[in-house]
């Protein structure tokens, strides 16, 4: 993740969001929270993250960077996605 500050402005009025009572809200498209979405819910708590090094061919690199600026979390994605998968089998 970067630590440079964004040089983007965003579009969002913070203040007018802030200043919105709960009633102004317009909530409609969000379905609503059922007792058998809260029986078949999961608690997920969110995995330690830790900072290594990593040798990877640069063309792989490339294309993660090109995927956006979130591409270390991406090739997370691919390596616990890539884990799952092989969970069972012993290396």
């Amino acid at each position: 993740m970067s630590e440079l500050p964004t040089s983007k402005c965003l579009e969002t009025d913070w203040e007018r969001v802030d200043a919105l009572k709960d009633d102004q809200i317009d909530t409609s498209d969000i379905p609503p929270l059922t007792e058998d979405f809260f029986r078949r819910a999961k608690v997920r708590m969110p995995n330690q993250i830790v900072t290594m090094t990593m040798r990877v061919d640069s063309d792989v690199l490339s294309w993660f960077k090109a995927q956006g600026d979130d591409y270390e979390q991406r090739m997370n994605a691919a390596l616990r996605i890539y884990a799952e998968a092989h969970k069972a089998a012993k290396f």
